[in-house]
Order: C-alpha cells, then structure tokens, then sequence
C-alpha cells in the first residue's frame, strides 16, 4: 500500500507561485510603475488574507418570530376514600405567537395570545374554565437610534371562543359569547423602552373603545354597558338594543418582564382605560401577574393571578323568592390559574 504526503517545500512552493501571480496580474494591470513594488507587493497579501478571513459581524435579522403551545392538564381521582371526594379532570391549552420587525428607527410587534379549558367532574357536565383570545399590534417610530421613546400606535382586540355561563345560577342562557362581548382598542400615543425587551409603557391621550355585543338576545339586556331595547307598559320591545357602544379616553398601559431566578420568570401587565365623556376619573382596570416555572425543556408548571374591573359590566343575580334577575352594580372580576403541564416551542 502506497501512501502519498505533501512535502513542506512543495507546499511553500505552491503559496510563492501563487503570491508571484498575484504581484504578475497588478503590475500587468498598471502599465507605468505608479507605486512601489512593495506597496503592491503589499496589497496583493492583503487581497489574499481578506479572501480567507471570516466575517464576524452578522446582520441581525429584521423579523423576529414566537411559536409556542402549552397544555396544562390537572386530575384527581378516588377509589373507597373515605374522606370522599370527587373524581374530575381539567385542561388548559394554550397558544402564543409573535411577530416582530424592528429597524433602524422602527418597531412593529405584533402578538396573539389564546387559552381556551375545560374541567369534567363526576356528578356534572362539561365546564369551561378558562377562553381567552387577544391580538395585539403596536408600531413605534423614534427620532434616533439611541432615544428610548418612540411615537406609537395601538390597535388590540379582545373576545371569547364558546359561550359562557353562571353555573351557580339555574339560568341556562349564555350570558357571553364569542363578540359578546368584543373589545377593539385603536390609540395614538407615545412609548417608552421599545427595544427593552424587560419593561415597555405606552400613554395614549386619545384611544378609542369599542365594545360589541353582537347577540341580539344580550344587547336587548343591555350587557356589558351598550344601551339596552326599550319597552312599553306591557313589555312589548319598542327598540332593539345597541349592538356597540364607542367611548372616547385616555390609556396608560404598562409590561414588565424579569427573570427571577434560572428557571422562573414574571410577566406583568396592567392596563388603564378612562372614558373623556361617560363618567371621567372612573377607571377601567385590567391587571395580570404571571410566574412562569420552568422544570426542563419541556415540563413546566404556571401560576397567574387576572383582575378586572369595569363599571360598564354590571353584576346580575338571580332573586331566590321570585326566580327574576335583578342588575346590581359593578364587581371587581378576579381569576386565578395554577397548572402543571408540557410547553413546546415550534
């Protein structure tokens, strides 16, 4: 077996013809001797290390994107326990995904959140337990590429899947449903801290609310603020209800995101909303803390805590004597949410 090297003299060899070609192709493209032979001499072995040097600068990309589906499932099961007990199981899928451009001085996100769960108990139907479907789109524009503050615009819906209903009560009617209610926020304003990625606040002066309430049935009660249908003496419905209602107002709204320790991250949001015209300095409040716990790649388990209030949603309660509903006032809205399950990243 015959086994074939390269010499190191014919190696060297190789690299001198090669440098000689390249000072033979710049002295044959100059016709009178201009510069030294040194000086391209020189430049014909930058040539050659410029050809075999790698780039370190990379271009970050102008888009960036988020895909990501959790499913958090809890169950609990009994076999001659005797403290009792109730068999159920509950699930709560998730989905989250980005979209976001930034150059120069632009930035453009993009996001849409959905969680939609269910819980099965021994003895009762299916319930929901959680439906959520938001999108949010915001586009900042800044004077330099150092400023933190860009002049922005908003634009955020927020609805339901399926309908929704007050178990507790004996009614069977939905008393919400996909639209009903639907909430659109379209503002101009100012934004601090775009690029930073851990806290961002947004202040618009002049942001639109609309409120939709599309079943027919819910705005003739007049749900979640619209004007409810009119009646005569004998309650026959002189005018349908309004199927939208338009407010006009000032938005505060604010996002803070840490990670507390390796494995556990804190997302913080809070909006503030108050209308110009209906009732000024009463303010609509939307909070929600979220902690994030991270066991590997995979597994992870969640606690989050979602306050409301809104003046414009009344509380309605069933009279136990006279089975009648009677409209009460306004209620601070609260949701709390644990769960342990699988997040994947696509």
């Amino acid at each position: 077996m015959f086994q074939y090297s390269i010499s190191p003299i014919v190696l060297i060899a190789c690299v001198l013809c090669f440098v000689s070609d390249v000072f033979a192709q710049e002295l044959v493209q100059k016709d009178t001797l201009q510069e030294p032979v040194d000086v391209i001499a020189a430049k014909a072995i930058a040539g050659i290390t410029n050809a075999f040097k790698v780039k370190s600068d990379t271009v970050l990309p102008l888009w960036t994107e988020v895909n990501k589906a959790t499913l958090d499932v809890n169950e609990v099961a009994f076999v001659n326990w005797n403290a009792g007990g109730t068999n159920s199981i509950s699930g709560l899928l998730g989905l989250e995904c980005q979209r976001n451009y930034k150059k120069d001085h632009m930035a453009w996100e993009n996001k849409m959140f959905a969680r939609y769960g269910l819980n099965k108990q021994q003895e009762q139907k299916l319930r929901k337990t959680d439906d959520i479907l938001e999108i949010h789109s915001r586009f900042g524009y800044r004077k330099d590429t150092i400023s933190n503050w860009y002049y922005s615009a908003n634009f955020s819906f927020k609805t339901q899947f399926a309908n929704g209903y007050n178990y507790s009560n004996s009614d069977s009617n939905a008393i919400s449903k996909f639209m009903a209610p639907g909430y659109l926020f379209l503002g101009a304003g100012t934004a601090f801290g775009e690029h930073i990625k851990s806290f961002s606040m947004y202040f618009s002066p002049l942001t639109l609310k609309s409120t939709f309430v599309l079943d027919r049935r819910l705005a003739d009660a007049g749900s979640f603020g619209v004007e409810a249908a009119k009646y005569d003496a004998e309650d026959r419905k002189i005018s349908d209800g309004n199927r939208s209602r338009h407010e006009v107002g000032v938005l505060v709204s604010s996002t803070f995101n840490k990670q507390v320790f390796s494995n556990i991250s804190l997302k913080h949001l809070i909006s503030l909303y108050t209308d110009y015209l209906n009732d000024f300095g009463n303010i609509d409040v939307d909070w929600e803390v979220y902690f994030d716990f991270k066991v590997n790649q995979y597994v992870r388990a969640s606690l989050g805590s979602h306050l409301k209030y809104d003046n414009d949603v009344k509380t309605v309660v069933e009279n136990e004597t006279t089975g009648e509903t009677i409209q009460k006032g306004a209620k601070v809205q609260w949701k709390q949410l644990l769960g342990l399950g699988v997040s994947v990243a696509f």
